[in-house]
């Protein structure tokens, strides 16, 4: 890549990191996994560059490549969970920069499955359509749409949020 298109991508991502990293956070659910996944993102970004014409879409293309790394990482992981009779030791989570109702929504959206957690994500909180979600996962509009209407059943539902 010549010195001007490394400019130009180093520019992105310090003007677009904060933004990007909410969006991965929204999509992992934790810090750290966030970061890693937006690094891997831009590490994809960063190869196709030179065919990125529309500036305007770079966006677009960092999170359908977050998803998509996302979802690769949930299908190997799925390979690597075995049952356990002892329950691991979690970290207790540090609330103090979250407000109550957004740690409360927070952790109801992590008891949800996934993918529709993700599903959840993409159509609220980066206000896709369905059209645009269906595409990024692979599905039909019809299984967007189910699982987003399960999903907020479900939180509907959920007792925590009470």
């Amino acid at each position: 890549m010549n010195d001007t298109r490394h400019e130009e991508f180093r520019s992105y991502v310090t003007e677009r990191r904060a933004v990007l990293l909410r969006a991965a956070t929204q999509l992992t659910s934790d810090r750290a996994e966030a970061e890693d996944l937006l690094q891997a993102a831009l590490a994809k970004t960063y190869l196709a560059w030179h065919r990125i014409e529309d500036r305007a879409a770079v966006d677009g293309y960092v999170r359908r490549a977050m998803v998509n790394t996302q979802i690769s990482w949930w299908r190997r992981r799925k390979l690597d969970v075995y049952p356990t009779d002892q329950i691991p030791d979690h970290p207790v989570d540090d609330h103090t920069s979250r407000s109550e109702m957004r740690d409360v929504l927070f952790r109801a959206l992590r008891r949800l499955p996934e993918r529709q957690r993700l599903t959840v994500m993409l159509r609220y909180y980066e206000d896709m359509s369905e059209r645009e979600i269906a595409e990024i996962l692979g599905v039909s509009v019809g299984t967007v749409k189910s699982t987003v209407s399960r999903a907020m059943a479900r939180l509907r539902d959920d007792d925590g949020l009470y």
